[in-house]
């Protein structure tokens, strides 16, 4: 009978499970490959079971790590909480990873910010930022995340949830496209060929209903799934124009020489947020967590500014046409 337990193996089997991988395990603990192989070899043998099988390239969870995956995590969460000091919280002595649900517009707007303030403040912390998931937002009542931003989809109704920012679409173009000058109408934007940003594959949005309003419509000549891509892309065509969330990308629009212009429709507001799960309320590593994301938001998104009047002409409304209700997502 087993009569002494290394409860360290738990923390070990929760990233093992989490990454299924040796080498993301390792990283995550900040341990060597070798030295998180070997307590690897001593979880299976505790356990009797080999807890990840190789399968081709990867790596995958047996029936029992999985069944045990769950309350494997709640363990470790609970011990950590009745470890964690009482009153105020030190960051510079904060030894934690967090992860981060988003999409790539708030990784390089906010989060870029976010990144810095934490690296001063708390260098024992790191952030591991993840895609949005596509549909299932399971992730932070199972603790695979612990905070999501940006444009909040479906959530736990349990979860908790802070209203950031407001941002706005804004037409995207080079200096070559004619739509960079002149007067800017309904007819000219639906007559231009558009990269749709969607992570999806998506072909319409918001700015396809409010030119429907007005008995038009636009060609969509290609789906890109980040708006990273998106800016890219309209830096070396000239004969596209894409729409991109004007406080979150106007950095990247200027740096690339691109012209962002205000679309002659209304189109509904990005209204950007966190979410988190009532479990992670009261930690006071999370709460600092979710006031350095306050102030990346108020550093990075605080002022929105129009864009520049001297690069992007009048914005021209077509005619009278009622704000439509605010939209999730872009496209």
């Amino acid at each position: 009978m087993q009569t002494k337990m290394d409860l360290n193996l738990l923390v070990a089997l929760d990233a093992l499970l989490e990454e299924c991988s040796v080498t993301g395990a390792a990283d995550r603990l900040r341990v060597s490959e070798p030295a998180m192989s070997r307590t690897l070899g001593r979880i299976r043998k505790a356990i009797g079971d080999p807890v990840l099988v190789r399968a081709g390239h990867a790596m995958q969870p047996t029936p029992r790590a999985l069944e045990m995956r769950d309350e494997v995590r709640e363990v470790v969460r609970r011990a950590r909480a009745v470890l964690a000091p009482t009153g105020a919280l030190a960051p510079e002595t904060l030894e934690r990873t967090f992860t981060i649900t988003a999409n790539d517009a708030m990784v390089t707007s906010v989060g870029d910010h976010l990144v810095s303030c934490v690296e001063e403040a708390a260098p024992g912390v790191t952030l591991r930022f993840l895609a949005e998931p596509a549909g299932d937002h399971a992730w932070l009542r199972d603790g695979g995340t612990d905070l999501e931003m940006g444009v909040l989809g479906p959530l736990p109704p349990e979860a908790r949830t802070e209203r950031l920012a407001t941002d706005h679409h804004v037409l995207v173009m080079s200096p070559g496209h004619p739509l960079a000058e002149g007067e800017l109408t309904a007819e000219r934007v639906a007559a231009a060929r558009h990269i749709v940003t969607s992570r999806r594959g998506r072909t319409t949005g918001p700015l396809d209903e409010a030119l429907a309003g007005h008995g038009l419509s636009r060609r969509v000549a290609v789906t890109a799934p980040t708006f990273a891509a998106t800016l890219l892309m309209l830096v070396s065509r000239h004969d596209m124009a894409a729409l991109l969330p004007w406080r979150q990308y106007r950095r990247g629009i200027r740096a690339l020489g691109l012209v962002a212009r205000e679309l002659p429709v209304p189109l509904p507001p990005v209204e950007l947020a966190m979410a988190w799960h009532p479990r992670d309320a009261a930690d006071p590593a999370h709460t600092w967590l979710r006031a350095r994301v306050r102030d990346s938001v108020r550093a990075v998104l605080g002022t929105d500014t129009a864009p520049d009047a001297g690069q992007n002409p009048r914005r021209t409304p077509t005619r009278s046409t009622p704000a439509p209700k605010a939209y999730e997502t872009e496209e």
